[in-house]
């Protein structure tokens, strides 16, 4: 590998649109982010409930007997 090259990788406060913060690796001093872990639908939790009632009622409505 060539020296002198590469850039440093280096301790990196990590910024998340919820106001939540935590530090990573990178090539950057501070990376600033939309979404992460603590507020992103998958990790939390929420998307499953929300997404399983959807298909629960999209199933009814495709196969609703008519009695």
């Amino acid at each position: 590998m060539k020296q002198g090259i590469h850039p440093n990788y280096q301790t990196a406060k990590v910024t998340c649109g919820c106001g939540n913060e935590f530090e990573s690796m990178s090539t950057k001093n501070e990376i600033k982010v939309e979404i992460c872990s603590e507020c992103h639908p998958f990790y939390t939790g929420k998307q499953r409930a929300v997404q399983a009632a959807g298909r629960v009622d999209k199933f009814n409505k495709k196969f609703k007997r008519e009695d």
